[in-house]
């Protein structure tokens, strides 16, 4: 018998992206990432956790609607 595993599905391998993404984002929205941004510094008159918190969000959106619809 070969021990060699059969290659995994496509669909497989988008769950385990998507899995990935998903914890990668609970990490950038906890504690220690949101605390190295809590100040009283803005940007463009925002500040800059409100900011930071509203860029993860997009990015979380786009890079799972990206996995989402690709083929591989």
């Amino acid at each position: 018998m070969s021990s060699i595993s059969p290659p995994e599905r496509p669909e497989q391998r988008r769950g385990q992206r998507l899995l990935f993404v998903s914890l990668l984002f609970a990490v950038l929205l906890n504690f220690p990432f949101l605390a190295v941004v809590n100040h009283q510094g803005r940007v463009g008159g925002i500040p800059v956790l409100y900011l930071y918190v509203l860029v993860v969000w997009v990015l979380l959106v786009l890079l799972t609607g990206w996995l989402v619809r690709s083929k591989a």
